[in-house]
């Protein structure tokens, strides 16, 4: 069983609209306003920290890239055998590639034919990034043969 109700809908009955309707005309603008202005606040706080953020990242990159060339740098100087690794200071000015740099390597020999003392400086065209230093010993070995235990 089917239930089915009409309702008496009169044409022309009032359809103005309340009158607190009325009372609020124009307040919808200044709604608007407000909301692009606290849009604007937090959109500019937002563009603060993406470029604090990036700065960082940057930072972090460098730093990165600085402890990679330091790291072969170093590497190569301990591969190196003792008497093919001169004495002096050489200069190595990077311009291209990821990460331009200049490389200074300070070689002394404190103890003539036994001690090698080597410093190596990592200094980043980037004023942004900072530089960094390794120093380490090189020692001449007794023998060529490492592996000799009966050899002076």
């Amino acid at each position: 069983m089917m239930n089915i109700s009409f309702r008496k809908f009169t044409v022309g009955a009032n359809t103005s609209p309340p009158a607190t309707a009325k009372k609020r005309k124009g307040f919808v603008i200044v709604e608007v306003i407000v909301a692009m202005v606290l849009l604007a606040v937090a959109v500019t706080s937002l563009a603060a920290l993406m470029y604090s953020v990036s700065q960082k990242g940057m930072v972090a990159a460098g730093n990165a890239y600085r402890n990679g060339v330091l790291m072969n740098e170093v590497n190569r100087l301990e591969g190196t055998p003792y008497a093919l690794i001169p004495t002096g200071s050489t200069t190595v000015s990077v311009a291209s590639g990821p990460y331009p740099h200049n490389r200074v390597i300070t070689v002394t020999e404190p103890v003539v034919n036994s001690v090698k003392t080597v410093t190596v400086i990592i200094t980043p065209t980037n004023t942004k990034l900072r530089s960094d230093t390794a120093s380490f010993l090189r020692t001449n070995p007794r023998t060529s043969k490492v592996l000799c235990t009966t050899c002076t």
